[in-house]
């Protein structure tokens, strides 16, 4: 008999998948944290002293988480920078320290209390302190001097914000050119830098306002109980409800009452403001920060309402 080369079909070959098992997915939260990780990894291996702006606001503490994560089980590689205006909330003051010495970190503090009490800076007439914290800022990285700035800006929050990116070079002055910015394609990040000059890094550059919560939510992520519905003594001004304090004192024709808030995002307590809001988890924030058509700081910040270019004429001289 004479066999037919190729007359029987070729086997088929059947792969069983074990019952149960799914294809792993990445979700977003996924991508944005790996995105950040990349950064800091990349800034470790490209500069000589970076620094993380720590504050004890929620943006500076997922920047913290991540930083973490990205170098464990090793500590964190970075100083901590904290620019102190005298006029910040005592729940993130104390929440502040609590976290530097539980993860034996080091924290510098830059006082504008100090600039004032020599007499480099001088009071406000409206009595608000964040315009104050440029000098004491590029003071503190040039005394240190750091090379790499990490900052928890992201773009939603501001349109000069939206215009940074993920590196952003300061010149020797501490000063930026929205105009004069390097590409970023196939996050390649160019960290190139002549003496004097630092970068500016932000690892959150992506993320936005409720994926910050998302994220806050899912990886139970302690805050300060400013940022959860409480009972407080506030006052309207301009449309913001104001907390009564040492730093904020309402006016004669400004009414005092007492009512549940709760906090977007903090700063100099003479300009930030409450939002009213019962939520008291991270999945409740969640849901109310889905619906809300604001931002956060449009919403709360007088500072950021001076003009139309208020944030980016500060960042112009070295603000973040």
């Amino acid at each position: 008999m004479t066999a037919t080369i190729g007359a029987e079909k070729p086997a088929t070959v059947k792969i069983s998948v074990p019952t149960g098992t799914t294809k792993p997915t990445v979700t977003e939260l996924d991508a944005l944290e790996s995105e950040s990780i990349f950064v800091f990894r990349e800034v470790a291996a490209e500069f000589e002293r970076p620094v993380i702006l720590f504050s004890g606001g929620k943006d500076s503490i997922v920047m913290l988480h991540l930083a973490r994560k990205a170098f464990a089980p090793a500590p964190v590689p970075f100083t901590l920078l904290h620019v102190d205006t005298g006029h910040n909330f005592q729940e993130v003051l104390d929440y502040r320290d609590a976290t530097v010495a539980a993860l034996g970190l080091r924290l510098e503090v830059a006082r504008v209390e100090d600039y004032l009490a020599d007499g480099r800076l001088r009071e406000r007439a409206d009595g608000t302190r964040n315009q104050l914290q440029t000098i004491p800022l590029l003071d503190a990285i040039n005394g240190h001097r750091f090379d790499a700035v990490f900052g928890g800006g992201r773009r939603d929050e501001e349109r000069a914000r939206a215009k940074e990116r993920i590196f952003s070079l300061r010149d020797e002055f501490g000063q930026w050119d929205p105009r004069n910015q390097r590409p970023e394609l196939w996050s390649l990040y160019n960290g190139r830098h002549r003496p004097g000059e630092h970068v500016r890094v932000f690892p959150l550059s992506n993320w936005t306002e409720l994926d910050i919560w998302n994220y806050i939510e899912r990886e139970e992520i302690a805050l300060p109980s400013i940022y959860y519905a409480h009972e407080r003594d506030v006052f309207e001004r301009d449309g913001m409800l104001l907390a009564v304090g040492p730093y904020s004192q309402p006016r004669p024709s400004e009414e005092v009452t007492r009512r549940v808030v709760r906090y977007r995002t903090v700063g100099d307590m003479s300009c930030t403001g409450a939002v009213a809001s019962t939520a008291a988890s991270a999945a409740e924030v969640v849901v109310e920060v889905a619906a809300s058509e604001l931002t956060e700081r449009g919403a709360t910040r007088a500072d950021d309402r001076v003009s139309e270019a208020a944030m980016e004429d500060r960042k112009r001289e070295g603000y973040f």
